[in-house]
């Protein structure tokens, strides 16, 4: 089965709003074992979609929409996919009762416009939406089938999470399964050196991703079978980690900071940080991770000389320069001044013209204890955003290893 996943809207043309759904759904579509093999964005005008969808009609079995199913005049989904298979839209009485019912369980007055997502054709039948009025259309004509859902990422994901992908799962009529192995420390380029031989495999599959916290690996297998294909992934995934070994950090939803949190606690350890570099994205990452209030205490977040000192580094140390020794004193400042029984300390040269003569992206990340006394400097280059993030994510990776030592 071919797919193709079109997004509609013109806010997307303007770049008004990110389109996250086509990502979401590819991503959706190769855990179904479902090729994709065309994405497309197009604005709310007849007949430029009505073009797009005759052309996926032409190359593709499977065709799925996303925007288009409001209310609103520019609203032109429904009509569009009618128009292509040639059949008459007409009210249904039942949808028209359950969004008359929506509003009025809001005590909010029914526009009438809303009537027209009421609305189905002879080979649709109607995707439930309990996140809005907009419900979806399942299509099956001359082969193909067309699965046309709401623009709103919430509402699209909950109606696909729970009619869609159960239903397409029954048609591909094998089981495909994925892992995802999270690695820290190398470059995609040297991960794909020490797993090219793993590479050309059909099945299962090996692919890599480069993320800020890593560099994924994503084993996928297809068979007959749930336990085959299980089998598979099992015997491709002790291949790659007797390759990669320590720079593997984790695997499928886990994250380094849900990682480090179940460390903290099993050991019965808090943790505090201090930033200067990462401006806070420290501290913000740790804060989400879950029940964080359990072992992160907290962090101090300096981005210029006169706060170190007013947090209580030693004017003397501080002098403008980023240093291992900054890095240390403000590990060692975080730890006694939250009350942690670690704390961490990241500095470096965020300017872009460079005052001290340092390369810009040059960090230093210190861990402290009683029995933990570590730094190291890194250097990354790109976008400050980017480089904040990257730091941060090495802090972790470092905090990680030292805890599974001890």
């Amino acid at each position: 089965m071919r797919a193709e996943i079109i997004s509609i809207g013109t806010e997307l043309l303007l770049g008004e709003i990110v389109d996250t759904n086509t990502p979401f759904l590819a991503n959706q579509l190769s855990l179904l074992g479902i090729d994709l093999y065309f994405t497309s964005a197009v604005g709310d005008n007849a007949q430029r979609l009505s073009g797009v969808l005759r052309q996926a009609w032409q190359r593709s079995e499977l065709l799925i929409t996303t925007g288009g199913l409001g209310p609103t005049q520019d609203d032109i989904t429904r009509d569009a996919i009618a128009g292509l298979v040639g059949e008459k839209i007409e009210v249904n009485e039942e949808l028209k009762q359950h969004i008359i019912n929506f509003f009025a369980r809001r005590g909010i007055e029914m526009p009438q416009s809303n009537i027209r997502q009421a609305t189905l054709i002879p080979s649709a039948t109607a995707i439930p939406n309990p996140q809005g009025t907009a419900p979806g259309w399942w299509v099956e004509k001359d082969g193909r089938i067309i699965i046309a859902m709401p623009g709103p990422p919430g509402e699209m994901q909950f109606m696909w999470q729970n009619e869609v992908f159960s239903r397409l799962q029954q048609r591909t009529g094998a089981t495909f399964l994925s892992r995802m192995i999270k690695t820290f420390g190398l470059t995609e380029a040297k991960v794909d050196e020490l797993l090219a031989h793993l590479m050309p495999s059909s099945n299962p599959t090996l692919a890599t991703y480069a993320k800020l916290d890593g560099i994924y690996l994503r084993i996928a297998a297809k068979a007959a079978r749930p336990e085959e294909a299980q089998e598979m992934i099992s015997r491709r995934e002790a291949d790659v980690m007797a390759i990669l070994g320590d720079v593997i950090w984790g695997v499928d939803d886990e994250t380094q900071e849900g990682i480090v949190g179940r460390l903290l606690v099993a050991k019965g350890l808090s943790l505090a940080v201090a930033e200067s570099f990462t401006g806070g994205f420290l501290t913000h990452t740790l804060a989400n991770a879950p029940e964080s209030e359990s072992y992160f205490k907290g962090g101090l977040i300096a981005t210029s000389d006169e706060v170190k000192v007013a947090l209580g580094l030693d004017p003397q140390l501080v002098t403008g320069k980023a240093s291992a020794e900054v890095a240390t004193a403000m590990a060692i400042l975080a730890r006694r001044k939250l009350g942690a029984s670690i704390g961490i300390g990241i500095e470096g040269e965020s300017r872009a013209e460079s005052v001290s003569g340092m390369v810009p992206g040059t960090v230093f990340i210190a861990i402290d204890s009683e029995q933990i006394k570590l730094h190291t400097v890194q250097s990354y280059s790109g976008r400050l955003y980017q480089m904040r993030r990257r730091a941060a994510y090495y802090a972790l990776f470092d905090l990680m290893k030292l805890l599974r030592s001890i």
